[in-house]
């Protein structure tokens, strides 16, 4: 079915950048939400840990259970509590979800500061802060997030001042109710758009396994990807002059060719809008047509690397390194190589 390789080295190599960019490891909270970005939420957990971060971000309560004892605290960015658990915080984004929390969960305030997705508006927070005491929950932090820090507008801009002008204000509220707040805005692309890391945490996602991708006017960071895709032959034949190959045979040999298939198709993460159109990074061309469990390259390798960065891939089928990864078979073999 196909190999992941990660490599630890790339991983480190990416978490040495970004703690000498934010002002050092204790700021670094890991994005491991949707088993982390295809690579392995477990893996990357225990690698991060053992590096010295702390913090972790997940989407759901059962991705934190899975990787809370590697950290102090994992956030949940898109689930109400169902439990009251110390080390786990979650993502308040409306007024009107105060109310379906137990009393005693942990919560960080999430500001909409201009994505307009979710978030209380800033005039609310006063209301917010409010609402919380009064329900018994703990606020522990105050977020945002930012809509395109990866490109040149003036957005990053007015958004981080949106942000940092409530601070002041968040800060006074939270001493009223006996709170203690961690501010919060910085995503991959945002935590590299200046030279002074100003919040608590960074939320450390696609710059961490190497696939950010920042506007060409703005520093890229010589990151390097962590994952590439192998795929395991299954079979090879000599496809004649005038044969075709898959599905609706939409490849024709034009000479006598060497094909093999691979045992990595689509329901594995491999976009079928690759199909007769991509090439590896070791220029070995993808023919015909991808099944939902395998594909044909121009090969004749036992074992071939489909891609060693998502972002190549993604540009093949006109969509980003993030949608590839997320998309990776959760039951694909996962292996640290180096």
């Amino acid at each position: 079915m196909g190999t992941i390789k990660l490599s630890r080295e790339a991983l480190i190599h990416n978490l040495d950048i970004i703690a000498h960019q934010v002002g050092g490891k204790d700021k670094i909270a890991v994005v491991l939400k949707d088993n982390a970005y295809g690579h392995g939420a477990v893996m990357i957990a225990e690698a991060a840990s053992e590096y010295g971060v702390k913090q972790a971000v997940v989407r759901l309560e059962r991705e934190a259970e899975e990787i809370v004892n590697f950290f102090d605290n994992v956030l949940i960015l898109g689930q109400i509590a169902t439990k009251v658990h110390p080390k786990f915080s979650y993502a308040l984004n409306s007024l009107e979800e105060i109310v379906h929390y137990p009393i005693g969960a942990r919560v960080e305030l999430k500001i909409d500061t201009g994505m307009h997705r979710n978030g209380i508006a800033p005039e609310q927070i006063e209301e917010a802060f409010e609402k919380m005491a009064a329900h018994g929950l703990v606020c522990i932090g105050m977020m945002s997030h930012f809509r395109a820090a990866d490109t040149l507008s003036s957005e990053w801009f007015w958004q981080r001042q949106t942000f940092d002008n409530l601070k002041d204000k968040a800060t006074h509220l939270a001493k009223k109710y006996g709170y203690s707040l961690r501010f919060h805005i910085s995503n991959s692309a945002g935590m590299f758009r200046s030279s002074v890391c100003s919040d608590d945490m960074v939320r450390a996602g696609i710059a961490l396994y190497g696939c950010l991708e920042m506007d060409t006017t703005l520093f890229q960071p010589p990151l390097k990807s962590v994952l590439s895709l192998w795929g395991d032959k299954i079979a090879t034949r000599v496809l004649k002059s005038g044969e075709r190959v898959g599905y609706n045979g939409i490849y024709e040999a034009e000479c006598d060719e060497v094909i093999s298939t691979y045992d990595l198709g689509y329901a594995n993460g491999l976009d079928r809008l690759a199909s007769n159109r991509y090439v590896t990074p070791d220029g070995i061309a993808l023919r015909g047509r991808i099944s939902m469990d395998s594909a044909s390259f121009s090969s004749e390798a036992e074992e071939l690397m489909i891609f060693g960065n998502a972002n190549a891939y993604a540009r093949a089928v006109g969509t980003i390194g993030y949608e590839i990864l997320a998309c990776l078979d959760k039951d694909l073999k996962r292996e640290w190589v180096y």
